[in-house]
């Protein structure tokens, strides 16, 4: 396609970056292009909040512990990297999960998938609900389908098909233990569009669930909660596609090398740019080829000078914190028989936890025998004491939350604390209509590309496919 030498920087090596890095190289490759490639990564690792720890025979998860398989960028990229056979699938002995109603850890009812019933009996004798609150739940499959095609927030779509029950009870903690989001906020057309199609082509969401229930035996025992045989792991923990991946581009990566601004630089061609990194130290870079997988606010920054627009565009993309409290146990010490995958937990139940996973029942080998290794989740909105706690005060709190629905009567061996600063991005209603636009505004800047959690999806096989996506596109303006 082309003889003359091509320069690519990625500014981003959490998995988006990595991604976009890997693909570069490879396609590039295939097309005969010779590209040269540099990701810089402000932090000292690459990976972002992938990383696994080896402790004591415990393997913790500080970040995201395993993947879904029905999209399958993430699957193919392990495949392709050669790690097939270190995929490790979840418990198939347990899985069920539970939702904590008054203190207590009751079980998801069979069929019910995040907000709806697929199976009537199990719902009925569900103690999660009051009667009043199933017969509004049944009310769904009376209650017309909205046609407009306006976005309307989770909160509202539950609250209009199923009522305030199924929405407090298990939409909204169910959702939360996802997005780390408020579903009030919350966009169903960004974050749920299947639901809009239950709708629109049932007529109902308890019809489409009963519907696809009847076509697979297999989802009428997956659609308990989350569809716990759709997700994957790796027997080292999520570190392994990190590192094999960073393996792949070791000559390429620099660490501690923050980016502060970006410049463009016209060519003598006519199609083509070049563009000035600017690093905090000083050193100036330039790439033909740029590819920006970073959060929405630091790339507000970098953008500001070459594209005001866009930075005020990206701007509006809000962020939530989180963190990660891992806490090992005696399994004597535990008194629940911890016969699921996990929790989640409710707003109503005023606790500081919206969920937890049992993560040593979820995966094998997760601790040594005899051990328990628990993971819980702290979201932003849910912190109920001033102030922003630090590592002590959330592992102080999440244990006195765990000792009482769990029944543990010690403190842990050890707890482990990763804490994750305006890391998610949170897509409210009117999401897509944005993204269109900053991606309208992002193709008037030749040769750069913007990749991340903060556009078309948050998940780890979405960051993959964002990074392989934007790869693709870079070399097709080489074209």
């Amino acid at each position: 396609m082309t003889s003359k030498q091509k320069r690519a920087i990625v500014i981003g090596g959490g998995i988006t970056g990595l991604a976009t890095g890997y693909r570069l190289l490879r396609e590039a490759n295939n097309r005969n292009i010779h590209l040269t490639l540099t990701l810089l990564e402000a932090g000292n690792r690459v990976g972002g909040v992938i990383q696994t720890e080896h402790r004591e025979g415990f393997i913790i998860e500080h970040g995201p512990d395993a993947f879904i398989s029905t999209k399958p960028w993430a699957k193919a990229l392990s495949e392709e990297l050669g790690l097939t056979d270190k995929f490790i699938g979840t418990n198939p002995k347990v899985r069920q999960s539970f939702v904590v109603r008054k203190s207590r850890l009751i079980p998801v009812p069979e069929g019910f998938y995040m907000m709806a019933p697929g199976s009537f009996l199990p719902f009925i004798k569900s103690p999660i609900f009051s009667w009043g609150g199933k017969l509004r739940i049944a009310l769904d499959l009376f209650i017309s389908s909205r046609s407009d095609g306006t976005d309307e927030s989770v909160a509202d779509f539950v609250r209009r098909r199923l009522g305030k029950e199924a929405f407090e009870r298990m939409a909204q903690p169910m959702i939360g233990g996802i997005y780390t989001s408020d579903a009030e906020n919350l966009s169903l057309k960004a974050t749920f569009p299947r639901f809009i199609e239950m709708e629109r082509e049932h007529g109902s969401i308890i019809k489409a669930l009963i519907a696809q229930k009847r076509k697979s035996s297999q989802t009428s025992r997956d659609t308990s909660g989350p569809r716990y045989s759709l997700f994957l792991s790796f027997t080292d923990g999520m570190q392994t596609l990190v590192d094999a991946l960073a393996e792949n581009l070791s000559n390429n990566i620099r660490l501690q090398s923050p980016v502060t601004s970006i410049q463009k630089k016209e060519s003598d061609s006519e199609h083509n740019y070049s563009w000035r990194v600017h690093l905090d130290t000083g050193e100036v870079l330039e790439a033909d080829l740029l590819c920006i997988a970073l959060p929405a606010p630091q790339t507000v920054n970098i953008l500001a000078q070459v594209s005001p627009q866009l930075s005020d565009k990206l701007s509006t993309i809000p962020y939530s914190s989180s963190a990660t409290v891992n806490l090992a146990f005696r399994r004597e010490d535990v008194s629940h028989p911890l016969n699921g995958m996990g929790f989640v937990v409710p707003i109503t139940e005023q606790r500081n936890m919206i969920g937890c996973s049992f993560s040593s029942v979820k995966f094998e080998n997760r601790a040594p025998s005899d051990y328990v290794l628990l993971r819980a989740f702290v979201a932003e909105s849910t912190y109920y004491i001033k102030g922003k706690p630090d590592s002590d005060e959330l592992s102080s709190i999440v244990h006195k939350d765990l000792s009482e629905l769990l029944g543990i009567s010690a403190e842990p061996i050890f707890s482990v604390v990763s804490q994750h600063s305006q890391a998610m991005a949170q897509y409210h209603v009117g999401h897509q209509q944005l993204v269109s636009e900053i991606d309208e505004l992002a193709n008037g800047l030749n040769g750069i590309v913007l990749a991340g959690n903060a556009y078309h999806g948050i998940g780890i096989p979405d960051c993959i496919h964002s990074g392989e996506q934007a790869a693709m596109r870079l070399l097709d303006t080489l074209s």
